[in-house]
């Protein structure tokens, strides 16, 4: 490695680790947050990541210590304590520690009923994001927007970093809603979950043309641009922050032949199948509690990337899954790689690029369809912007 390399790598770590000691999130900033919730009756929208300081106790912890009256949680995807599977229905529970009811938003109802927040005065939302449109938590709290705005209930959004803090990828068209693109965003967004919720607000994309009673509760020490390095994985399958920077580009193949390495302890960072027999690299997922207990090819060998120690891409990229359907092409396979073709364009906002890797574009060609629209997103994101860029 050369010189420079090297005083780069050290002034990325030390930049990091300074940061880490003046950062606070908004669930960090108790006199804030307990002067919103004095007298209140609480809901918390929580999990794994609502820690409190460096010993990361949790947030529903933090708060009944200092006797707030939480009522209930309610649960995103991956449950309350983030160990249930991608997709996984979420049920409805207790909290053991402290007896509290868990009501589950990844079930059968992914709104709040009205007969849920009827006793209750305030919710809490404090979730770690990762900045793609495609991962669930931003679609539970535009819900829980909804729910509120319905019901007059004040919205309270702890606000955290975004660790991919880029805006790139194709706008959401209108066509391709779903619970994995609400809203018309890039696949990486480059807000933090308060701004989009000011977004939400702003731009009347809530049913009705309701808005939201919002409070959200800065970020302090952070800025647009600045890395942040994850203390807890916010979901089982992004274990570290090498997944997280490479989560985008790579979970378009889900709606492919191609495994993103669910059942290994690398999701996210490999990929492969088992006809991509030119590859040198492979894997075998299993079953693997914690990450991935039923994942695609269990028990088989794929053949593909490892790429834990490339540079991830600095914003989306469609180069692996471009790679990987010329692969299966020159193979004579290439009716068999968009395997759910429907998901993959739900996924990507639109239908027109799936369409344009079969006819056989560049990446370079397929970006240029996006960039009018994304050079608009830019321009409109700046009006809900909390933190310097």
């Amino acid at each position: 490695m050369k010189a420079s390399s090297i005083l780069s790598f050290f002034l990325f770590i030390f930049s990091v680790s300074l940061q880490a000691q003046s950062l606070q999130t908004g669930a960090e900033q108790t006199e804030t947050l307990l002067s919103l919730l004095k007298g209140k009756r609480v809901a918390l929208v929580v999990n794994q990541t609502s820690v409190v300081g460096s010993q990361h106790t949790h947030l529903l912890d933090t708060l009944l210590s200092l006797r707030v009256n939480v009522r209930k949680i309610f649960a995103p995807e991956h449950g309350f304590r983030g160990n249930a599977d991608a997709g996984e229905t979420v049920k409805n529970g207790k909290d053991v520690k402290s007896g509290l009811p868990i009501l589950s938003l990844y079930g059968k109802n992914k709104k709040p009923s009205a007969a849920q927040l009827s006793d209750v005065d305030v919710i809490v939302f404090d979730i770690q994001d990762v900045g793609a449109r495609f991962y669930t938590y931003i679609s539970t709290m535009h819900y829980l927007m909804e729910a509120c705005a319905e019901n007059n209930k004040h919205l309270i959004i702890a606000d955290r970093p975004n660790p991919c803090d880029f805006i790139d990828g194709p706008i959401r068209e209108a066509s391709q809603k779903s619970f994995v693109g609400m809203h018309p965003i890039p696949i990486l967004h480059g807000c933090t979950v308060g701004e989009l919720a000011r977004m939400i607000n702003g731009e009347g994309w809530l049913p009705g043309n309701r808005t939201c009673p919002l409070t959200v509760i800065p970020v302090k020490g952070w800025k647009h641009g600045e890395p942040y390095s994850l203390p807890i994985k916010p979901s089982p399958n992004l274990p570290n922050d090498q997944a997280i920077a490479l989560y985008a580009s790579i979970c378009p193949f889900e709606g492919t032949a191609i495994s993103v390495g669910r059942g290994t302890y690398t999701p996210f960072q490999i990929f492969g199948s088992p006809d991509l027999l030119t590859y040198d690299f492979r894997f075998m997922p299993k079953a693997l509690e914690g990450f991935d207990k039923n994942p695609m090819y269990k028990g088989e060998y794929c053949y593909g990337k490892d790429l834990q120690q490339v540079d991830a891409p600095q914003g989306f990229s469609l180069k692996y899954v471009i790679e990987c359907y010329q692969a299966y092409s020159k193979a004579g396979k290439a009716d068999k790689f968009f395997t759910r073709p429907n998901w993959f364009d739900l996924l990507l906002g639109t239908r027109s690029v799936r369409q344009q890797i079969i006819v056989g574009k560049d990446e370079a060609s397929i970006r240029k369809a996006w960039q009018s629209s994304l050079n608009s997103y830019r321009i409109m994101r700046k009006k809900y912007l909390l933190y310097k860029e």
